[in-house]
């Protein structure tokens, strides 16, 4: 692995000929984060997230590599663009209330034998038939289990508010109403424990926080290994021909991996290992995509101003979602102007080495949400750009 200064130097030869602002994957970086995830699936196929990608030639690179198989996707266009575009495995991981889409998707059979909607709530069952427009295909379901950790009683509750099915026994009852409904066919069972697989817990200079989220992440852990299993069981008393159990997220998969009911693991952030990923203990993977930003002003001694660069990622709002000043090194936000829309202002004794139209590169909070940013990805190996694919905003497809 090259060091930081190597690394800077080789992405700013690779794109000298390029003007910034600019996005880039390194593709090295890429496939070692690719061979770590299958290494740590332990033989249990990995399913490629595509929020965290969004971008269809790496996500044709990812599943071209041996232990990856199929598409998590977010919403239900995406899912049917995708599956038009020769991707024949797509999971959709969140119920879709698109009506258009699954007009669509129950009338064609390619689509609807390529495309998994997510369902956990009969109500989303009346939707799809009510928007079925004449079309009859068979429509392939999941159910989602509710992964939270529940404490003092169900008082206190830890993890994302997605599913409200929590008990194995309410997933059977939907299981046995789908598979009583004409024109639905229960496949598979997902349940996506973000609490543990998308929370760091080795957090710089806050040791007792790390401790109390290490605690917590191993009594989730424990708890959720022995409820999905039931649930698995309970499901697959309704439809014995299950054919999947989708589990985890790039910080768990090796934990959720080992739980015998999971047959497959989900993981997409890994691929390009955003900040939010460096305070983990169970992975430790190489920073993949990186976006460059000119510097335009030198206000002053120990300052420079680049071009924006003031791109968010989602969540509750704190700096922890700000992009983060990586080359050079030593680099920091003005906290009276922090990120900014058009101009950042960065502070620091490497600002004076810097000169008007220098790149600093940053890296963004989250995986995929950088390429709604970016038209396209310049795609470096060594020190040279070997390709340049678009994003799918360079696709002209923003799906949300």
């Amino acid at each position: 692995m090259n060091s930081p200064a190597a690394d800077r130097a080789r992405y700013d030869r690779a794109t000298a000929h390029l003007d910034a602002p600019l996005a880039v994957v390194d593709l090295d970086a890429f496939d070692a984060n690719a061979d770590d995830l299958v290494r740590r699936a332990g033989g249990k196929p990995v399913r490629v997230a595509s929020k965290s990608v969004r971008c269809r030639a790496l996500l044709e690179r990812v599943l071209a590599r041996p232990g990856f198989a199929g598409i998590m996707s977010y919403t239900l266009a995406e899912s049917l663009w995708l599956a038009r575009s020769g991707f024949e495995d797509v999971l959709l991981a969140y119920p879709s209330a698109d009506r258009a889409g699954f007009g669509e998707l129950a009338g064609d059979p390619k689509l609807a034998a390529a495309v998994t909607v997510m369902v956990d709530d009969p109500a989303q069952l009346e939707l799809i038939d009510g928007a079925r427009a004449g079309g009859a295909e068979e429509v392939r379901v999941c159910l989602e289990l509710d992964t939270a950790l529940h404490l003092f009683g169900g008082r206190v509750r830890v993890g994302a508010r997605r599913s409200p099915l929590r008990e194995p026994e309410r997933l059977a009852a939907l299981a046995r109403q789908v598979s009583a409904r004409p024109g639905f066919r229960v496949v598979g069972l997902m349940g996506y424990e973000g609490h543990v697989a998308g929370v760091g817990d080795a957090l710089a200079g806050r040791p007792l926080r790390s401790r109390a989220i290490r605690l917590m992440q191993g009594a989730a852990r424990r708890e959720l290994a022995a409820r999905r299993a039931e649930a698995v069981r309970a499901v697959r008393a309704v439809v014995p021909d299950l054919e999947f159990v989708n589990g985890g997220g790039t910080g768990s998969v090796q934990q959720t991996a080992a739980e015998e009911a999971v047959t497959e693991i989900a993981a997409g952030s890994g691929l390009y290992v955003p900040r939010l990923f460096d305070n983990y203990t169970s992975f430790r993977g190489r920073p993949a995509a990186l976006f460059a930003q000119p510097v335009v002003r030198r206000p002053g001694v120990g300052v420079v101003t680049v071009l924006g660069g003031g791109y968010p990622a989602s969540g509750a709002p704190g700096p922890d979602r700000l992009p983060v000043p990586y080359l050079p090194q030593g680099l920091r936000y003005d906290p009276q102007e922090g990120a900014g829309e058009v101009q950042t202002p960065l502070l620091g004794a490497p600002a004076d080495d810097l000169l008007i139209g220098d790149r600093v590169w940053f890296r963004h909070a989250k995986a995929g949400e950088l390429c709604e940013r970016f038209d396209a990805l310049h795609l470096v190996e060594g020190d040279r750009v070997t390709a340049t694919a678009p994003t799918y905003r360079g696709e002209g497809r923003t799906f949300l």
